[in-house]
C-alpha cells in the first residue's frame, strides 16, 4: 500500500478514536488496531500520540474550511452566499462527528499546536462571513452605515452561534442541515437587516 494511503488510512481511525474517547483516554493501540497496521508502524509515520493528534486536527480543520468555501458560489448574491456557506457547515459537521468533535472539543484543551490550528480555521470562517456582510450590505446600499469593527462582531455572534447549533445538529439526527440553517438565519438575520437596507435619502433642505 502506498504511503499516502497508509497515512490517511491511519489518520481516519485517529479522528474516529479521538472524537469518540478525547485525547486522553485514545490509545495507540486503538488507532493501529482500527487502522490494521501494527503499532510501531503509526509511531514511525507519525511520531509521537501529540504529533498525530496535531495532525488529525490540521486535516479536519482543512477539510471543514474546505466544505465551507466550496459550498459559497462567488456569482450569487450576498445572502445566499452566507445560507450556502452555512450548509455547507452544517452538512460537513453533521456527516463527520468525530472530526467535528476533534475540532469543537477537544483540540482547545490539547497543547498550543493544535488549539492554534482551531484558532486559525475560526479566524478564515468569520473573515469569510465579514466579507459577506459587508458585501450584502453594499449591495443594498447600506454600506456607509455598517462599519468593519461592527461587521466583525456580526461575524463572530453568526460563527459563535452556527457552532452552538452543529452540536445541536450532531446529537440529534432528526435535525437536518438545512434546518440548521433556517433556525440559524432566523436568529441572526433581523439583526442585520437594518444594515442590508438602502439608506434613506436625506430630506431636501427647505428654502429660506
Amino acid at each position: 500500500m502506498p504511503r499516502a494511503v497508509r497515512e490517511r488510512h491511519m489518520l481516519d481511525a485517529a479522528v474516529r478514536v479521538f472524537g469518540r474517547q478525547g485525547y486522553r483516554a485514545a490509545a495507540m493501540d486503538d488507532i493501529a488496531e482500527l487502522a490494521g497496521v501494527p503499532q510501531p508502524l503509526v509511531h514511525l509515520y507519525l511520531r509521537s500520540k501529540e504529533d498525530l493528534f496535531v495532525a488529525c486536527v490540521r486535516r479536519e480543520a482543512g477539510a471543514l474550511l474546505a466544505a465551507v468555501r466550496g459550498g459559497v458560489r462567488a456569482g450569487d448574491p450576498a445572502e445566499r452566499q452566507l445560507r450556502d456557506g452555512l450548509h455547507a457547515f452544517f452538512q460537513h459537521t453533521v456527516r463527520h462527528p468525530e472530526g467535528w468533535a476533534v475540532l469543537h472539543l477537544h483540540a482547545r484543551a490539547q497543547g498550543e499546536s493544535s488549539a492554534d490550528q482551531v484558532v486559525a480555521l475560526r479566524t478564515e470562517l468569520v473573515g469569510l462571513v465579514t466579507r459577506l456582510i459587508v458585501s450584502a450590505a453594499r449591495d443594498a446600499g447600506g454600506a456607509s452605515a455598517l462599519g468593519r469593527r461592527e461587521a466583525v462582531g456580526l461575524a463572530q455572534a453568526l460563527v459563535g452561534a452556527a457552532e452552538s447549533l452543529a452540536v445541536w445538529a450532531g446529537g440529534d439526527p432528526s435535525v437536518t442541515a438545512r434546518e440548521a440553517v433556517s433556525t440559524l438565519m432566523d436568529l441572526t438575520w433581523p439583526g442585520l437587516a437594518p444594515h442590508l437596507s438602502p439608506i434613506p435619502p436625506s430630506p431636501p433642505h427647505p428654502h429660506p
